[in-house]
């Protein structure tokens, strides 16, 4: 590993947290400027080709053959049938004739600090404060530590081949996930494109009353930097052995909810919530929110109002799935087992389902980086291939509003993915990721191409 590349790391490690700041105070050379009073002359583009053998194509849902997909910096110029898109003389050329390529993948729900939360072992630790910079010593290093985890969690996701995530609340309620969102984009470190909530609204503020405190909480996350507000919209809950369950509300009203989504969308910022089931999910499905994650007691009127809101559900699987076996034997009823029967019935209706992992820490028992095992078993669960590989796709691009990524289409990101077999025959593929290419840049290459 060379000196600049270690340099950049440190300083992404610094600026993750606030340590680097603007102010000048860590210079390393090939970073800043070169020569006093003097602008480095910025690069011509890298012209990169990428010969792809077979291509998924979302919107179609088809398997494109002997396709290429022309490359400048960050950014796809050209994309077409090898007899119709000429590739430059001296390029760079990717081959992937033997491999089937994929748009990088998105998954709009998942915690790169959720070991903020717990040890190694599950046993929670103190969270950290979403009001206040740490005071000790200790404090300090502990944000430090969380946070380079948290670094190599995302790293885990693009390396899975999640090129684009959403971090849904940064569990342990600091700030940490904007600024490592930041020192990826500034290319200080390597990691996906983010797009984060930051803490939640309701650690930010547990005891939101008024439309006006809920305004604003979220004029303070907005004034933070945040992408998205993650609300809480169901509190405790009782497993019941006949199969249901009873979900407490949060204390965000219908009236409340409308203030938070209205103030938001104000602001440019979508709106998320984590809700079971019950008056709590009716309240955020009404209210505008515009992802509700979860759903696991979902009735007949929620999905009715999902349509006709036209919003989607976005149901995380293994985190739940982590205790299906103890509530079984408690309750005689498990969470997953509840979810699994509320997303076939929002799948028969018609629901728009995204990819929302959950993914967080190995005690989960569903680590960052193992999200592609989610495919197989929405295929199991009644999608076709197509649909499944379309929820990290295309659906998920529509949710998370974000253009730019989920299709290999001129103008769009350079955001390619590569299995050596064929998706669609067998969803299992998705779970050995070979190849990863962020912004025309490879980060994964087990391929052995070049």
């Amino acid at each position: 590993m060379g000196r600049k590349h270690l340099a950049r790391q440190l300083l992404g490690f610094l600026a993750a947290f606030g340590l680097a700041g603007s102010a000048g105070l860590f210079w390393t050379p090939g970073i800043h400027a070169q020569g006093k009073g003097k602008e480095a002359p910025a690069p011509a583009p890298k012209i990169v080709a990428v010969r792809a053998g077979k291509m998924f194509e979302p919107k179609s849902g088809t398997l494109l053959a002997n396709q290429v997909v022309l490359i400048s910096g960050d950014r796809i110029t050209d994309v077409g049938p090898a007899n119709q898109v000429q590739i430059p003389a001296g390029v760079q050329v990717v081959d992937l004739t033997r491999a089937t390529v994929l748009p990088g993948l998105i998954d709009q729900h998942l915690h790169v600090m959720e070991k903020a939360q717990r040890d190694p072992a599950g046993k929670r630790t103190p969270n950290l404060s979403a009001t206040a910079l740490p005071k000790t010593p200790a404090e300090l290093d502990a944000y430090m530590y969380w946070t380079m985890q948290a670094i190599f969690e995302a790293q885990k996701d693009l390396n899975a081949g999640f090129t684009t995530v959403v971090d849904m609340g940064a569990l342990g309620g600091s700030y940490g996930t904007i600024t490592l969102r930041d020192a990826i984009d500034k290319g200080l470190i390597t990691g996906p494109r983010m797009r984060t909530a930051g803490p939640m609204l309701n650690e930010v503020n547990p005891k939101i009353e008024t439309t006006e405190a809920a305004r604003a909480t979220v004029r303070e996350l907005a004034d933070r930097g945040v992408n998205w507000i993650k609300i809480s919209s169901t509190g405790a809950y009782t497993l019941k052995p006949d199969g249901t369950m009873d979900v407490m509300p949060s204390n965000l009203t219908l009236e409340l909810t409308k203030a938070v989504t209205d103030e938001a969308h104000k602001r440019g910022l979508k709106v998320a919530c984590h809700a079971y089931g019950g008056v709590g999910l009716r309240n955020c499905i009404e209210g505008g929110v515009d992802a509700p994650q979860h759903g696991i007691a979902l009735d007949d009127g929620d999905i009715k109002l999902l349509l006709q809101k036209g919003v989607s559900l976005n149901s995380t699987l293994f985190d739940l799935r982590v205790n299906d076996k103890s509530e079984m034997e408690r309750f005689g009823n498990s969470r997953y087992r509840m979810m699994e029967k509320s997303w076939k019935k929002a799948l028969a209706a018609g629901v728009k389902l995204g990819f929302a992992s959950g993914a967080q820490a190995e005690w989960t028992g569903f680590p960052h980086g193992s999200q592609g095992e989610m495919f197989a078993v929405f295929v199991s669960w009644g999608m076709s291939p197509v649909q499944a590989l379309r929820s990290a796709t295309t659906t998920n691009s529509d949710i998370i509003g974000w253009p730019d990524v989920g299709t290999v289409e001129r103008g769009k990101f350079a955001d390619l993915v590569a299995v050596a077999g064929d998706p669609l025959r067998d969803i299992t593929e998705m779970q050995r990721i070979r190849f990863v290419m962020k912004g025309g840049e490879i980060v994964r290459n087990d391929l052995g191409v070049k």
